[in-house]
């Protein structure tokens, strides 16, 4: 077959066992992707980086008393210019090099970053190297969900990327406990303690460049690119050799790559946000979907929690060192959380996910910033303060539980295979907009508003609700290369979309019935039918379905 490494991870284990170490190497990234947010809310919490930066100086709690709000916000906020730029990166390279390739090189990117950020001696070394930091994390988020994505089971897809997100969070619980005992080095008052927390994130991209390159190549992209075999032999080791699952789903794969072989137009980033020349497969408003997703998880409020939780909890009425303490007792609730969406989104979907997320997350950021305000009316009374941060630790466990996957795991479903990297890519600039544009204003909005910041985070949950109902289509249990079915309607409503959906769906069995076709042939000819219908931008009539021509 050709293969080239001397030792290769899918000649010696297959099945589970392959796909738990996949998960675990694109867990790392997740988890360094974790690490690398969470830290930032311990390192603009010292003294010596406030005044290396300046924009603030040292109190005596060992906290810091900021005068430069924007400058701090500023600082954080550059870093997801460096992610969007990635992204559109990733996403290149992801259709281009490969999916293992792709995230070596977004290591690398990360390493170099990583490495200057932590020698940084001024505000303009700080920005560059938290943009190149940046560009690394884009091209990591860009790929290594849809590397995920490709190579899982179509019934556990969601299960196999939100264990990664439980890294995530793990990630975000290293970093803050780390930071919180180097805050006890001499009193707070070292440079020690910011620098080594940015400089301890290259050990996770290390083992992550290090191991990437003993894993196979996603088969959707060895098929794409022409290598068949190996593309076959990689489905039979993490399918399994006992059923024709492996062989089908090769099958479906060549039907789809066949087919869009004969539409170079979705190759375009322009053409793909414009929905330029893709007929019925509307990636326009897939594109639109994805972006607006991912910019509405950051404005329901957890990224306001994970940067600048110490102030939040400040602002119920706890000193510095008590802050950070529960900062980072709050992430270890959010980690453990996380492993319930593990279990509940492919069961209960994407959608009835996000919608109790919303609901309850919506409650406690009112409740959060209703009770604070109470304990600064009533500085006596640390009742009230205690309840505010009682409704933060909800907020972010239910986040664990809902909003945290489903954002990061649509975009990797919802593309055709010829561009799934670079429209994931969209979802990592949506990400990188929202998450650049809130931690710029979240310093802002805390001092001059306080707690009346968790009330606008509420009222954005209560405007997700209304937007998944009408725009978001379900694509739990569904197959990568099912889901054209689900773009096909002329609106954007998901009403239509699932109507479009069965009505393809059921017109198809009836001729399959009528021509007396079964099994595998017939699942087959269901794909290869609903994608020519999408990809030949047909109209979606009932005659343009059945006389689909028979491709093999």
């Amino acid at each position: 077959m050709g293969f080239s490494l001397k030792f290769r991870l899918v000649d010696h284990i297959h099945t589970n066992r392959l796909l738990t170490a996949l998960n675990l190497v694109a867990g790392v990234s997740i988890l360094f992707f974790g690490y690398d947010q969470g830290m930032m809310a311990g390192v603009n919490n010292t003294p010596y980086y406030a005044t290396r930066m300046d924009f603030g100086y040292g109190n005596d709690e060992g906290g810091v008393v900021v005068t430069n709000s924007t400058r701090q916000g500023g600082i954080v906020a550059i870093y997801y210019l460096g992610t969007l730029f990635g992204a559109i990166a990733g996403g290149y390279l992801g259709d281009k090099l490969g999916r293992v390739k792709s995230i070596a090189v977004g290591a690398a990117w990360a390493i170099l970053g990583a490495s200057l950020q932590c020698s940084a001696m001024n505000v303009a070394w700080m920005c560059c190297a938290r943009v190149i930091n940046g560009c690394g994390t884009g091209i990591l988020n860009a790929v290594v969900p849809v590397y995920s994505a490709e190579t899982a089971e179509y019934k556990s897809r969601g299960m196999f990327i939100a264990f990664e997100f439980t890294l995530n969070i793990l990630g975000v619980v290293v970093a803050y406990w780390l930071e919180y005992g180097l805050s006890y080095v001499n009193g707070g008052y070292s440079d020690i303690r910011w620098r080594l927390p940015i400089g301890f994130q290259i050990a996770p991209l290390l083992v992550l460049f290090a191991a990437i390159w003993v894993f196979p190549e996603s088969p959707r992209w060895l098929i794409k690119n022409g290598q068949n075999d190996e593309a076959l032999y990689i489905l039979q080791r993490l399918r399994g050799t006992e059923t024709n699952e492996a062989e089908e789903e090769y099958q479906d794969i060549c039907h789809i790559i066949e087919l869009e072989k004969h539409n170079s137009k979705l190759n375009s980033y322009w053409n793909m946000f414009f929905g330029i020349g893709s007929g019925d497969l509307h990636l326009g408003r897939r594109v639109q979907l994805v972006i607006w997703l991912q910019i509405l998880q950051e404005w329901i409020g957890i990224a306001g929690i994970t940067v600048y939780a110490p102030t939040i909890f400040a602002n119920a009425g706890f000193d510095s060192n008590k802050s950070n303490w529960l900062s980072g007792l709050n992430n270890i609730f959010y980690m453990f959380a996380t492993i319930i969406n593990a279990f509940t989104v492919d069961r209960f979907g994407r959608r009835m996910t996000l919608y109790w997320g919303a609901i309850a997350q919506g409650i406690a950021m009112f409740l959060a910033g209703g009770f604070s305000r109470a304990q600064i009316n009533n500085p006596d009374n640390t009742a009230w303060g205690a309840a505010s941060a009682s409704f933060i630790f909800i907020y972010t466990s239910v986040f664990g539980a809902t909003w945290l996957v489903v954002p990061w795991l649509y975009p990797t479903e919802v593309f055709p295979l010829q561009v799934r990297a670079r429209g994931n890519a969209f979802g990592v600039i949506g990400w990188s907009i929202g998450n650049g544009w809130l931690t710029l204003l979240c310093p802002i909005m805390f001092n001059h508003i306080g707690e009346k910041t968790l009330y606008i985070f509420g009222a954005f949950n209560v405007v997700s609700l209304p937007i998944v109902y009408c725009f978001y289509p379900e694509t739990a249990k569904r197959t990568l290369e099912e889901v054209d079915f689900l773009f096909a309607a002329k609106t954007p409503w998901a009403w239509d979309a699932e109507k479009e959906f069965k009505r393809l769906s059921d017109e198809d069995r009836i001729a399959r019935a009528n021509e007396g076709i079964s099994g595998a042939k017939a699942h087959e000819m269901d794909k290869l039918r609903g994608a020519e219908a999408g990809l030949n931008g047909d109209a979606s009539s009932s005659e343009s379905v059945l006389n689909a021509p028979n491709k093999d």
